[in-house]
């Protein structure tokens, strides 16, 4: 039990500090995924998946965290998305409510940092069953694409 939760606050830390650095990027924007067209697209990195895909008005379009297997951010040719991202109904209208500047929720009416893990979803590209990210198969998700890559490099997570 230690083990997870120490997984669990690595994990925490790691997205912590992915995000500081990239949200100091000039242009603010992020990789998401439409899963309708299959395609990888920037949009505001503010926004909260899942949110409007390429193609039509569906609310397909997902957070993909894109990894460099060479250890090279810039290496667009070693590109691979390790994984989607998105929330849960409730949890994406409580972070737009935040990002508006509305007055936070009446008490027992806010989701908690914690309850927020179970409302906030991760699957691998190819699979189709997304899985809460406090769960043991979202922290597998969530670190398989650390081992190095094809020249024994460790990936890194790559900003558009």
């Amino acid at each position: 039990m230690l083990a997870i939760a120490g997984s669990l606050l690595a994990i925490a830390i790691y997205r912590f500090v992915q995000f500081s650095r990239s949200s100091g990027d000039g242009d603010g924007l992020a990789y998401f995924y439409d899963l309708s067209e299959r395609q990888l697209f920037t949009a505001a990195r503010t926004l909260v998946p899942p949110i409007r895909g390429l193609n039509d008005s569906e609310l397909d379009g997902m957070r993909a965290i894109v990894v460099s297997t060479s250890g090279r951010a810039n290496d667009k040719s070693n590109f691979k998305i390790a994984y989607l991202e998105k929330y849960a109904p409730e949890l994406k209208a409580q972070v737009e409510s935040m990002q508006r500047g509305a007055p936070p929720p009446a008490r027992g009416e806010n989701i908690s940092r914690t309850a927020g893990q179970s409302l906030t979803f991760v699957r691998r590209l190819e699979e189709q069953t997304w899985h809460p990210v406090n769960s043991a198969e979202a922290e597998r998700i969530m670190t398989e694409w650390l081992k190095p890559g094809p020249e024994g490099k460790i990936p890194v997570v790559c900003s558009p």
